[in-house]
Parts: C-alpha cells; structure tokens; sequence
C-alpha cells in the first residue's frame, strides 16, 4: 500500500510512518494542510491518514476538495477531537473511518487495513487465489497453508495483484502504488519484482498481459 500521511506532530508522524513502513508500506508524510491537498490531487494513494488541525488548511477543507473533485481515495481521520460536532464534520467532508488520539498503533493498521479493503470492493478480510491467500487485516500472504516471506516490495506488488485478482493491473498503477514520492523509479525493477515473486509463489499466478500489466489468476474465472 501506499499511504499518504498527514500529521503536523513531527514526532507523531515519524512515529506512525515508521509503523507504517515496518507493514510494508510506502509512505508520503506532509504536516500541512496545503501540501497534504496537492499530494492528494496529483498522487496515486491506496489510503490517507488526515489530522484535522493542520496548517495552512485545515484538514475538513482538504478532505472536502478531494471529494469536490472526485478524489475516490479512501481517509482515515486521526485526530485529538472527541465531540461529536467534529466527527459529524469530517463525515460529512467525506471521512472514511475516524480514529481519535491518543489510540494503539495496531488499531490504526486494522482500520487501515479495512478501509483499503473495502473501497477495494472485499467485504471478508480474507483472499483467496488458487493456493494464496491473503489474511488483509494482518498483512500475512500464505502459500498452501504456509506462510510466504516477502520483501517490502514484493509484499506492495503482491498485495495491489490480490486486491485485484482475475483484473489487469496497469504497470503504471503498481509503479505509482509501490514507490515513495521521493523515489527514483525504474520501471525495470517491477519486472524483477515479478520475477522473484513468480519464483516464490509458482509461475502460473501472476500472469503477463503484454503491453498493459499483470494479472493475479487461479485459472478460473472469479
């Protein structure tokens, strides 16, 4: 997944990021409110995490011009704001879940984890692939009932393919899903990614559509 956080808490939001990339996830962290809509607007994110109190904008009105303009991603709150008048608000600019401080980190991954599930259209935590299967609220891939190492990137690559399977995912969509904003992409490492994942989980999974992307397949149509 790739997440784009926005906390102003400079402490609070190395720490959440930290967290986030210790998951496997690639992760944007703005503390501001102006910043936070630009990413939002020209960016590809599987999730946001939004505080509210934000400079330079607060964080209702980024979230309320993302939903003007047909920004689909889903957000999760995360804020110091109890009353109800403030939950009402966010839902209302088109929260997702709202989360307040202070909380456990593990429920913050599982809230994520579910929000990313669902605008993903799953409403069971688990996938199911031939002999994968994909635990989403714990991150966990399995391969015929053990369970499956990955690297950062493969688990990124792996997690987008199961989200989607017997789809097409376009190579530029997994490229924009699995990179932080500050990386230096190469589209040749995608192809080597592929490659050590179809040496883990057996070359019959992952399919090559040519001259659009891949494609996570049991052989039968879901």
């Amino acid at each position: 997944m790739r997440i784009l956080l926005v906390e102003d808490d400079p402490d609070l939001g190395d720490a959440i990021a930290r967290r986030l990339r210790a998951e496997n996830c690639a992760v944007d962290l703005v503390d501001n409110g102006v910043d936070a809509q630009h990413l939002g607007e020209t960016e590809t994110y599987d999730a946001v995490v939004l505080d509210l109190g934000l400079p330079g904008k607060p964080g209702a009105e980024v979230l309320a011009a993302w939903r003007k303009g047909a920004r689909a991603v889903p957000v999760l709150v995360l804020t110091a704001r109890e009353a109800w008048a403030d939950k009402v608000t966010a839902y209302k600019a088109g929260a997702d879940d709202y989360l307040t401080k202070p909380f456990r980190m593990e429920e913050l991954m599982m809230r994520l984890r579910a929000i990313v599930r669902r605008s993903a259209g799953h409403a069971a935590p688990q996938m199911v692939c031939g002999p994968l299967v994909f635990e989403s609220q714990t991150g966990q891939f399995e391969l015929d009932g053990l369970p499956l190492r990955l690297t950062a990137f493969e688990w990124r690559v792996l997690s987008q393919l199961m989200m989607r399977r017997e789809a097409v995912v376009e190579r530029l969509d997994l490229l924009e899903r699995i990179y932080e904003g500050d990386a230096d992409v190469d589209s040749n490492t995608l192809d080597v990614i592929i490659g050590r994942l179809r040496r883990k989980i057996g070359i019959t999974l992952i399919e090559t559509v040519r001259g659009r992307g891949y494609r996570l397949t049991a052989g039968v149509t879901p």
